[in-house]
């Protein structure tokens, strides 16, 4: 039970930074975009965006692991892009309040390419939103790989993964509580832990909470 948890903790961590990897990156430069460029590109990607985010991060993997069966990268690639609206809004919102400053004005009389201003200039001054973001949904990321592996789409067996753990000790419950405790355990640690180490982060980044 212990060197199966062990290595499923390796698993897990991997699945919800994949997911993190893919919403943040893919989020952080498509709301730069939206944001500097505007007109029919911003109109067009707030549609795209209200559309994902009408359906659950879960559906929206469920819908990839239809299509290309169960496993550990069809379930980050589907999650990954349930998550990424939500980022793409909030970096979209904190780049409109850069775009407006003074320093993108001189960016532009000086003749500086859409690219270099995008990445150069107004990026790293919304690199904090994106760190913090990155932490905030990290947790339910971990819960929502684990409960696909759970539901048998993620990782499949003989693998070790906590979601296929419970799904496993589920049916011998009232014999070998353990089967299911310690992985729950293990869960539960995890998302409390990085939930702690979050709310910290969001305080260091925060210069007023700071």
């Amino acid at each position: 039970m212990l060197s199966r948890l062990l290595v499923g903790t390796r698993y897990t961590l991997l699945g919800g930074l994949g997911v993190m990897a893919i919403a943040s990156l893919g989020g952080f430069v498509w709301g730069l975009l939206t944001a500097y460029l505007g007109g029919w590109f911003d109109r067009v990607s707030l549609r795209v965006f209200d559309t994902i985010l009408s359906f659950p991060p879960l559906i929206v993997a469920i819908s990839l692991v239809a299509a290309l069966g169960p496993g550990l990268l069809p379930v980050v690639i589907g999650v990954g892009i349930g998550y990424l609206p939500a980022i793409a809004r909030i970096i979209r919102s904190e780049a409109l309040v850069q775009r407006s400053q003074q320093y993108v004005a001189a960016a532009e009389g000086l003749g500086y390419s859409t690219l270099r201003i995008v990445f150069r200039h107004i990026m790293p001054n919304t690199t904090s939103q994106i760190i913090v973001q990155a932490s905030v949904n990290l947790p339910y990321a971990i819960i929502d790989i684990a409960g696909l592996s759970f539901l048998g789409l993620g990782i499949q067996p003989p693998t070790p993964d906590w979601g296929t753990m419970l799904a496993e000790g589920q049916r011998d419950l009232l014999f070998a509580w353990w089967m299911v405790v310690f992985p729950g355990a293990a869960v539960s640690t995890l998302v409390l832990a990085w939930n702690i180490f979050g709310a910290r982060l969001r305080a260091a980044l925060d210069p007023k909470r700071r």
